[in-house]
């Protein structure tokens, strides 16, 4: 069994997420198990009753025995199938919450790490592949189970047959017949071993093919716009193509292997029944049971035999799936490295967080340039400042940086003279109200939106959106706060536009109600006056909390108290407006006279 050491491990980790999942598909496996032997069991007593002519009341009793007692196991059936598919769906939802919960709780920068974003895809994948992974697990799990009591309830029969036949005496016909049923049994066995080995590795090939197919159509765009202006449909149609053909040579290729080695598999198997027959035919001949028992034990040895074989298979299945499971397992093992910390953030009330970077330089992993090098900045309670620069020039990492989302590959970043990464983790996340340019709402009603919570306060959710200027549209959406966004969930649901969108994720930066409020260029949608008017606004909101505005576009430079130029990772300038207006040679100045049409009147 140690090669199922990954399967058992895996099962362990699946079955906690509902522990009454498995004892219920048990109870259900059981059950169902009865069915088909209650009613070979009762036909074997019809037939010997009729046989042995022992009157009508006694054959209409045991049909009416038939009757009530497959209705029994219909209604308990259905009733332990409804239980199962319950239990199956909780443990769904709570795999599933398992899993995005193991995702949320990942260092940032591991979920921007390309590997660790591919393994999560790969896991989800593989499940497009004959469900491999922790369903194809739980599948397999179910049919072993199936077989495994089909075995059991055939050789309470099988035990029985041979007392009966034991009894009479053995004879050498029937010796050499059980030696060759054994010999058939084992030989159907090791040929149906054989199959899974060498078609399961055809199919998979055809499952790999068909997970390119399917990248191939998500990639696929068929709604959208630059389809119809390029007519791109002609090139994904000659992919589609191409991909079809290679898919029919291995599909043919596969079928032709399930053909080939399933050959012996099914005569190994006629054989066994065969020699089933002619045993129990013999020994009914010979009286060691009634006429009915032909019907009875032929049956249970036919089960019997065949389940032996599906047990061998499901198992090599098993053996087969233990990659995939490892990909799952080592998913849940990736480690966080980011140092959480201790220190306790002060509750301030006059939001006294000083911030000041020392000679900070930063490489994302993986990467062989710099994204920042050498920061130094001081920011001080209440102040505004500005991080302007080109696209590219580190405005977004310099933010993650300060938020630790990253941790600086050298140097230090202060808070009250403690290094930040000495403050317990999630406190100081608190401190942070970030509206990015990557922002995010969710389809969901727009208090919780607002909120950012499964809760809100009215009165300030709807204050809030009318100072961020979301006012107007906010009287015509009929059910208020209320208002499902988007439709993806329900039909009422209200779509809004880029800009629309953009002052609803301000107010809710403004909800959270953080000492620091930072806004990552998320006036993007918006046109140049459109964007100042907002920062204006904005400005006055923010009241004495200690903002940051990141734009390429500088309409929010004028009223903040410093302006830091960022160019190619570094800090080129740091000052006001009016001062950094002085040096004509400046980024700055490059930056505003290439923009200040927009800004000047």
């Amino acid at each position: 069994m140690r090669k199922y050491s990954i399967t058992r491990k895996a099962l362990r980790v699946y079955a906690a997420y509902n522990p009454k999942y498995f004892p219920m598909l048990f109870l259900q496996t059981v059950f169902n198990n009865l069915a088909p032997y209650f009613n070979l069991w009762m036909s074997a007593e019809i037939v010997t009753a009729l046989y042995e002519s022992k009157g009508k009341e006694n054959i209409y009793r045991l049909v009416l025995i038939t009757l009530i007692g497959n209705l029994l196991i219909r209604v308990i059936g259905a009733a332990l199938s409804r239980s199962v598919n319950t239990q199956l769906e909780i443990l769904n939802n709570n795999e599933a919450a398992a899993f995005n919960r193991k995702t949320l709780s990942l260092d940032y920068d591991k979920l921007e790490n390309p590997d660790i974003r591919q393994h999560r895809r790969n896991i989800t994948e593989n499940g497009y592949i004959n469900y491999y992974g922790v369903v194809h697990m739980r599948m397999n799990v179910g049919y072993i189970l199936q077989e495994v009591i089909s075995i059991a309830f055939a050789l309470v029969l099988f035990v029985e047959m041979v007392s009966l036949i034991a009894a009479i005496g053995f004879r050498l016909i029937s010796i050499l017949l059980l030696v060759l049923l054994v010999a058939s049994v084992t030989m159907s066995i090791l040929s149906q071993s054989l199959h899974s080995k060498k078609v399961g590795e055809a199919w998979n090939e055809v499952g790999k093919l068909m997970l390119d197919e399917n990248r191939l159509g998500r990639g696929y765009d068929l709604n959208g716009m630059d389809n119809r202006i390029y007519r791109q449909q002609f090139l994904m149609d000659k992919l589609f193509r191409e991909n079809a053909k290679r898919h029919l040579e291995t599909f043919t290729y596969a079928n032709n292997k399930d053909v080939k080695y399933i050959i012996p598999v099914w005569l190994f198997r006629r054989l066994s029944e065969l020699v089933s027959y002619l045993i129990i035919c013999l020994y009914c001949v010979l009286g060691a049971f009634p006429v009915g028992g032909v019907i009875k034990y032929v049956g249970y040895l036919a089960n019997l035999t065949n389940s032996i074989g599906s047990l061998f298979y499901y198992l090599q299945e098993m053996e087969v799936n233990e990659k995939f499971l490892q990909v799952y397992l080592d998913y849940f093992e990736i480690k966080n490295d980011m140092y959480q910390g201790s220190l306790a953030v002060e509750k301030r009330s006059d939001k006294k967080f000083d911030v000041e970077f020392r000679n900070v330089n930063f490489r994302y992993p993986g990467a062989e340039q710099y994204a920042l090098k050498n920061i130094n900045l001081n920011l001080k309670v209440g102040e505004r400042l500005a991080v302007v620069g080109m696209n590219g020039s580190g405005k977004t990492t310099f933010i993650k940086l300060l938020c630790r989302l990253y941790d600086p590959t050298e140097g230090e970043i202060m808070m009250n003279d403690f290094n930040i990464r000495k403050y317990d983790y999630r406190q100081y996340l608190d401190i942070f109200s970030v509206v990015f340019q990557d922002y995010h709402l969710l389809a969901m009603p727009l208090g919780n939106n607002v909120a950012a919570a499964a809760s809100w306060d009215t009165e300030k959710a709807e204050r809030l959106l009318e100072e961020v200027g979301f006012g107007e549209r906010y009287v015509e959406m009929p059910k208020k706060l209320e208002t499902p966004l988007y439709k993806n969930f329900d039909e009422d649901g209200v779509n809004v536009s880029g800009g629309e969108a953009q002052k609803i994720a301000l107010a809710r930066a403004l909800y959270k109600d953080a000492p620091f409020i930072i806004l990552d260029e998320p006036t993007a949608a918006l046109d140049p006056i459109a964007e100042a008017e907002i920062y204006a606004r904005f400005d006055e909101i923010v009241g004495d909390k200690t903002a940051i505005y990141i734009s390429h576009r500088l309409s929010s430079c004028r009223f903040c108290d410093k302006i830091a130029v960022f160019h190619e990772g570094e800090i080129v300038q740091v000052g006001t407006h009016e001062e950094l207006l002085q040096d004509e040679c400046g980024k700055y100045y490059e930056l505003w006279n290439a923009q200040a049409q927009y800004y000047t009147t």
